[in-house]
């Protein structure tokens, strides 16, 4: 097959070669909309690779590596951004963090303009629907770790949590405690987020091992901004759960604002234990039991991988998926 080159791109968007270089290289801000349309267009209908991102990696030009998180407001997602940069001052390189909010196409944006910076490789917490561009990527041996979720295809080195474990030892917490009416509150799973899939998942196994039939009226899986309001339909029902899990961080803070907007007490009414812990959840009033990610040693993982594939492209193949147990911390919110 013959191998596309940048001229290729220039005939098929009808522009010149030099105003498409200008595109991959990020300097188009007086280049019209209709004019960078056609062109990312172009090089997406032939699949064009820029040659810059071979040539990078070899010649490790930028000694910088970027980072595209899903939702920077996760504890975890800062944490584990934290250890990256860790490993990356110890190794001279620096990087850049991206925030997609869990938004395809700003996903592929910043994708595409981490590459047009020339960056030697990339850490991405992926939505999994920019398949066609990991592939293309995957082609141009261009290295990249996948952090906290799998897409459906298997590319590249994925490190992430036992979700379903974490759900089970939640669970079973809350069983312990004599509590069997279990609800679960997580953000939207529209998009397939595997943390959020596995750990429903999870509750409903860990429920059904126990003898204990999901109440799918109590599972409460939708936008940040609209739990709140899920939970007051659940509290009008004529049965209500007495535990609630909670699969992350921001479902946890809408879940303790509706208990609190209810003078629900925590845990003579109704139990919670959570995933992600953070500071705020040691202060707070009762203080949450929680199942921590150890994110330090995923961040720093992440890094030394990605470093490692750039220094060894050759070695991509032989990664595979990396599982990390999670670990209780109890409190008194049980």
């Amino acid at each position: 097959m013959k191998k596309v080159t940048m001229q290729d791109v220039a005939n098929k968007a009808g522009v010149s070669k030099s105003t498409v270089s200008q595109y991959i290289n990020n300097r188009y801000e007086y280049m019209a909309d209709a004019t960078k349309l056609r062109i990312r267009e172009a090089i997406r209908e032939l699949e064009y690779i820029p040659n810059f991102a071979a040539k990078s990696l070899k010649q490790k030009k930028s000694s910088t590596i970027g980072v595209i998180v899903a939702n920077i407001l996760h504890v975890f997602s800062t944490e584990i951004i934290r250890a990256i940069e860790d490993v990356c001052e110890k190794n001279d390189f620096h990087l850049f963090v991206c925030n997609a909010d869990d938004h395809p196409k700003k996903e592929r944006d910043y994708i595409e303009m981490l590459v047009a910076k020339q960056v030697d490789g990339l850490i991405i917490f992926p939505t999994g629907k920019n398949q066609d561009l990991y592939q293309d990527l995957k082609k141009s041996n261009f290295p990249i770790v996948f952090v906290d979720r799998m897409i459906d295809q298997p590319l590249y080195p994925v490190l992430m949590l036992d979700n379903e474990k974490a759900a089970e030892i939640a669970v079973e917490q809350l069983i312990k405690a004599g509590r069997r009416k279990i609800g679960i509150v997580s953000t939207s799973i529209i998009l397939n987020v595997t943390p959020r899939v596995e750990r429903i998942q999870g509750y409903k196994k860990t429920l059904q091992k126990h003898g204990i039939s999901p109440n799918e009226n109590w599972i409460i899986a939708t936008d940040r901004h609209n739990i709140i309001k899920e939970l007051e339909s659940v509290w009008q029902q004529k049965e209500r759960p007495e535990a609630f899990f909670a699969t992350n961080d921001l479902s946890l803070i809408e879940l303790l604002k509706f208990l609190r907007s209810q003078q629900v007490r925590i845990p003579e009414d109704v139990s919670v234990i959570a995933i992600d812990d953070s500071h705020f959840l040691e202060i707070a009033c009762p203080p949450i039991t929680a199942i921590k990610q150890p994110t330090f040693e995923i961040g720093k993982d992440a890094a030394e991988t990605l470093l490692n594939l750039i220094a060894h492209p050759e070695m991509q193949e032989s990664y595979k998926m990396k599982r990390y147990s999670p670990q209780l911390i109890e409190r008194e919110s049980i």
